[in-house]
């Protein structure tokens, strides 16, 4: 179930991650359990919401719209960013922001914007909506939220808190809805689900939003076309076709000049 797969994915990413984060954590706990709405917050946006209701959606919609209604997500938080957190953006680096969109969608598109008008809305689309705008909210309230924690000993109290938030709705999809027992696929895609979506690229995540900040380090969405047409082609046996190419040189582009320089704006 949609539920369970998030809460066992991020369960397991925080057992990973407590090796190497609990002597930061018991270090200072008055300091950072003070921390705790925001955690909690954090937590429900970022794992729940971000988790759960994307399986949800996945049952009901195509990974075409899952594509597009995500694209808008690096634009949302560029503009919230440059609004709330007060990071500047130049006329180039927004002008390459809207060249890298124009590429997603080219890749989304497969090379031919008239599948685009093929699209049909469907309740699935109203789930990935919502993490969307969780995602935003998320990358935003990390950085305007300042913490006594380092990245992965926060991340490790975030996630935490994504149980906790998860936590009831976990158990009611167990005891009210029919899903398919558990079984050793279920458990591979948990482990998979909670090493690389998980605790590595979070953490990663983390680290480069303190670097570029918000603006800058949410374009790297912008990226995950072309992620999934190289793991198409190694795992699926797709291999990538011309739009991909197109798309690529429309994104790498544009992605280096936005986010030109280290230094946060």
């Amino acid at each position: 179930g949609p539920h369970q797969l998030a809460f066992g994915r991020w369960l397991l990413a925080l057992a990973l991650m407590l090796p190497f984060t609990w002597a930061a954590l018991s270090a200072q706990p008055r300091a950072w359990l003070r921390e705790w709405p925001h955690l909690l917050a954090l937590g429900a946006l970022g794992m729940w919401i971000c988790g759960a209701f994307v399986y949800l959606g996945g049952q009901t919609t195509t990974a075409l719209n899952i594509g597009l209604i995500y694209a808008v997500c690096p634009v949302g938080i560029a503009l919230v960013g440059v609004t709330l957190l007060h990071e500047r953006m130049s006329w180039a680096q927004r002008a390459a922001a809207m060249l890298a969109l124009s590429g997603v969608v080219y890749v989304v598109a497969k090379g031919d914007l008239g599948n685009l008008r093929a699209l049909r809305l469907t309740p699935g689309d109203g789930w990935i909506v919502a993490a969307a705008v969780a995602w935003v909210a998320y990358s935003v309230l990390l950085s305007r939220w300042k913490s006594v924690l380092g990245p992965a000993p926060r991340l490790a109290a975030i996630i935490a808190g994504g149980l906790v938030a998860s936590l009831p709705f976990t158990l009611a999809e167990v005891a009210w809805t029919e899903t398919p027992p558990w079984s050793w696929k279920a458990t591979g895609l948990v482990v998979a689900a909670a090493v690389l979506p998980g605790a590595l690229s979070y953490s990663a995540y983390s680290f480069v939003q303190r670097e570029l900040g918000v603006a800058r380090t949410g374009l790297m969405m912008y990226l995950a076309p072309l992620y999934a047409a190289l793991l198409g082609w190694l795992l699926l046996g797709e291999p990538p076709r011309v739009y991909h190419l197109i798309g690529a040189c429309m994104i790498l582009p544009a992605i280096g000049l936005a986010t030109r320089g280290t230094a946060r704006g």
